[in-house]
C-alpha cells in the first residue's frame, strides 16, 4: 500500500460529521429553482427565435430584395 492510500484509509475512519436533516429538501427546492428557470429561459429564446423569424420574414415582403432595383437612369437613346 502506498503512502496516499494510508492516508485515504485514514480519513475514512474519522467520524464522518452530520448531515443537516433539511439538506434533501433544500436540494430539491434548488434543483426545482434551477429548472425553472432553464425553462424560462428556454421559453424566452423560442419566443425570441420566433420573432427574429416572423421581423425577417415580415421584411422580406415589404423590402422583396430578391427584385431588380428599378434603374436610376434611362437608356440613351440612339439612332433617332
Amino acid at each position: 500500500m502506498g503512502r496516499r492510500e494510508d492516508e485515504v484509509r485514514r480519513m475514512l475512519d474519522t467520524p464522518h460529521p452530520q448531515v443537516p436533516a433539511e439538506l434533501a429538501a433544500r436540494a430539491a427546492e434548488r434543483g426545482d429553482r434551477l429548472l425553472r428557470r432553464r425553462r424560462v429561459l428556454g421559453r424566452l429564446w423560442l419566443l425570441t427565435a420566433a420573432a427574429v423569424v416572423v421581423a425577417f420574414a415580415v421584411w422580406a415582403v415589404v423590402a422583396q430584395p430578391w427584385q431588380v432595383p428599378p434603374a436610376e437612369t434611362t437608356p440613351p437613346l440612339e439612332g433617332w
